[in-house]
Parts: C-alpha cells; sequence; structure tokens
C-alpha cells in the first residue's frame, strides 16, 4: 500500500484510535461561557491550531527524523504538558493510535510499540504519532498536515456534539481554516523540540478545569 492511501486510511474518521473522546479543551471553554457560538469556536480553533504547531509539531518532527529518539522525546513531552488534563489526554491518545496502529500495521508499527513499551515511556500522542508516521513511511509534510487536519477536526466535531455549531457550520469553519493550516504549516514545519511553545496559555488554563466540570461529554 502506497503512503498516500495510509493517510487517507489514518485521516479516515472511522480509524479507532479514540480521538473523538476529547475535545481539545473545548468543553471546559463552552461550559465556562468562554466559547458560545461559530464566531468563538473560530476563534478557539485558530489558537488550537497554533498550540498543534508550536507544542506539537516540534516533536512530531524530530520523531519522524529519529524514531530511536522516541523515549527522549516522550520524556520532553511529559515535563512541557504542566496542565494535567493535556497531560492525560497527551498519553491516552498517544497509547490508542500506537495500539490501534500496531494492530492494523504490524509489520510496521508493532516492533515501534515493542521498543516503546521496553524502553518505558509514556506515550505522549506527538512524538508517538511523529515515530508511527516515519514507520509507515508516509512523507513529513504528509504527517505535519495530518497532524494539524486531525486537531482541527476533532476540535470541530466536539462542537457539533456540543450543539455549539452546526454540521454544515463544522464544515464551513474546516474549509475557512485552510489557510490558516498552511499558516501554521509553513511556520512550524522545520521547528524541532527545542522550539516548543505553549501560545495559547487562557485555553490551557480553561482547559486544565475540565475535571471540575458539572457534566463532561469528553476525557478532555
Amino acid at each position: 500500500m502506497g503512503s498516500g492511501w495510509r493517510v487517507l486510511q489514518l485521516a479516515d474518521s472511522g480509524f479507532p484510535t479514540g480521538g473523538f473522546a476529547h475535545s481539545g479543551g473545548l468543553e471546559a471553554a463552552v461550559q465556562q461561557g468562554e466559547v458560545r457560538g461559530g464566531a468563538d469556536v473560530r476563534r478557539f480553533v485558530e489558537a488550537l491550531l497554533w498550540q498543534a504547531g508550536l507544542g506539537g509539531l516540534p516533536l512530531v518532527n524530530d520523531a519522524w527524523k529519529a524514531p530511536g529518539a522516541l523515549p527522549a522525546l516522550d520524556a520532553r513531552a511529559d515535563v512541557f504538558l504542566s496542565n494535567h488534563v493535556a497531560h492525560r489526554a497527551s498519553r491516552t491518545q498517544g497509547r490508542a493510535f500506537l495500539d490501534t496502529c500496531a494492530r492494523i500495521f504490524p509489520d510496521a508499527v508493532g516492533p515501534v510499540r515493542d521498543r516503546a513499551r521496553a524502553a518505558g515511556v509514556r506515550f505522549h500522542h506527538a512524538p508517538v504519532f511523529g515515530a508511527v508516521l516515519c514507520a509507515l513511511e508516509v512523507d513529513l509534510e504528509d504527517a505535519q498536515r495530518l497532524f494539524l487536519s486531525l486537531t482541527l477536526r476533532g476540535a470541530l466535531s466536539a462542537g457539533v456534539r456540543m450543539g455549539v455549531i452546526g454540521t454544515h457550520e463544522s464544515h464551513q469553519l474546516q474549509h475557512a481554516a485552510t489557510p490558516l493550516l498552511d499558516t501554521v504549516l509553513g511556520r512550524c514545519k522545520a521547528l524541532g523540540v527545542e522550539d516548543l511553545a505553549q501560545p495559547a496559555p487562557l485555553w490551557d488554563l480553561l482547559g486544565a478545569t475540565h475535571d471540575r466540570l458539572y457534566s463532561r461529554l469528553f476525557l478532555s
């Protein structure tokens, strides 16, 4: 199977990685009254994409370029994610993504999982994502685009399920975000782990309140 087909399979909403169990902090922002409709969702996903670019892609990039460095990059992610909700979500998503890919692509990804387990990593999502996409022989830029696209889709899907936006509005927002996706990719595609940054501290603080919400649809 060519890498282009693999990208389409990984991008499929039916690919069972558990990503739709997470809202990326949107649920907390909605319940705190900071997100009330489509305009606010757009503002939220713009910040989320920059967070994915500056706080996620550096780890994806370095893990794709040097999969053997996964333990060190995982440890760096463990320190960088000081928000306990985001920290837990990163580990949950990373483990689910790795386990799913190892089951579906055992020859390519099974060894990655075995080495990660032997090294005692905590399975943070961004470095695991980079190492897995390298093992699947997906080009780095395609891996970067997929990481950003899945981040955007996950938040918009959460917005639909919470009733903050409708299905058509979700896709309108996704379409409108295309220039921003290109901008974030252009700014962040060459970054490495030493460039990690948190560009949206307010949204990060709101996301950290997730465990104290009265009712919850999502894990984060």
